[in-house]
């Protein structure tokens, strides 16, 4: 299969490598052409993947239209926030049989869309039932090492789900199939900000009860706001919901805890985000996870919490009391 991966990050990188492993002709797209051509030279991502080797039938290239020319799937690995601009260039592209696959996680400011909802607001030439996501506990500096990891292909079809696993499965990638694209969207998505809040605590100085609270309840309100939004239920208790979660909110690699660590050590937003090469989503999808709560008056503490701390400057130790001063409720 002739195979796009959209953005050259350790994400991208990592799953182009792996698909071109599993015998797929693959190009991958840089936005900067300067990187581009360093990567064409050295055969290495340097900033974003170091150590690991570029083989030279990699093709690589920031010729967005090359890129896409002719593929069979196209994999969309930009930040979510970022996604829109790099699909309006492709408006004119007849993508209507291909598979277009988001491995983003987050939720556009202002519009609140998912990836794949963005996908077909900008994109006229694309069928609905080819939108796919692949998602799950997966920090490309483990995959890229070949490291056992599981993660779920979500599409509507089920027969596009199971396209996708079997693109993308090898020994060491196992993929799940799932019709839940909602669930499986906003799991990933969501999971950020829960991972800023267990951040936070870690950098407050609290404890593993602390952040094991965080990350139970973080649950909870994954699950309330995805099921208000269509999602399935059990989704959030497999690995694109539970799973991310526990990954993101405990491993050295998750740049969304590294983020609400500094910060709850007392640094500003501002400062911890400029001196990070690669995007922690679960900034702007805090925004976005505020803003759902606002439009659909829906209880959810922590991340309203976690808001009113990146955002609005509140001490963590503030936040924390609110959380558990609030009235007595049943866990159910």
């Amino acid at each position: 299969m002739h195979i796009a991966v959209l953005g050259a990050g350790s994400w991208g990188t990592t799953l182009a490598l792996l698909l071109l492993y599993n015998s797929h002709d693959v190009v991958l797209w840089s936005y900067r052409e300067d990187y581009a051509r360093v990567m064409i030279r050295k055969r290495e991502n340097a900033t974003f993947l170091p150590g690991i080797s570029l083989p030279a039938n990699l093709q690589i290239t920031s010729n967005l239209d090359e890129a896409v020319r002719g593929a069979e799937m196209i994999v969309a690995a930009v930040p979510s926030q970022h996604l829109r601009s790099v699909l309006q260039k492709l408006r004119s592209h007849d993508f209507r049989n291909a598979i277009m696959v988001n491995v983003a996680k987050g939720i556009e400011n202002e519009s609140l869309l998912t990836m794949s909802e963005l996908m077909l607001d900008v994109l006229p030439l694309i069928k609905k039932e080819n939108l796919a996501i692949v998602s799950g506990p997966s920090h490309a500096e483990e995959v890229s090492r070949k490291i056992p990891t599981a993660v779920v292909a979500a599409a509507k079809d089920v027969r596009v789900a199971k396209t996708v696993q079997q693109t993308f499965m090898t020994g060491y990638f196992r993929v799940y199939a799932s019709e839940d694209l909602r669930g499986v969207e906003l799991g990933g998505a969501l999971k950020n900000v829960i991972a800023i809040g267990a951040g936070i605590s870690d950098g407050a100085g609290f404890g593993d009860n602390t952040k094991a609270a965080i990350m139970t309840r973080g649950t909870a309100e994954i699950s309330r706001l995805g099921i208000l939004l269509g999602a399935q239920p059990p989704t959030f208790s497999g690995l694109s919901g539970i799973g991310d979660l526990i990954v993101t909110c405990m491993s050295r690699y998750s740049r969304n805890r590294h983020v609400g660590e500094e910060i709850g050590r007392g640094r500003k937003l501002d400062e911890v985000v400029s001196e990070m090469a690669m995007v922690a989503e679960g900034v702007p999808n805090t925004k976005s996870a505020y803003d759902l709560i606002q439009k659909y008056d829906v209880d959810l503490p922590i991340i309203t919490e976690v808001f009113e701390v990146l955002f609005k400057g509140k001490d963590p130790r503030t936040a924390t009391s609110n959380l558990m001063t609030r009235d007595a409720k049943g866990e159910v």
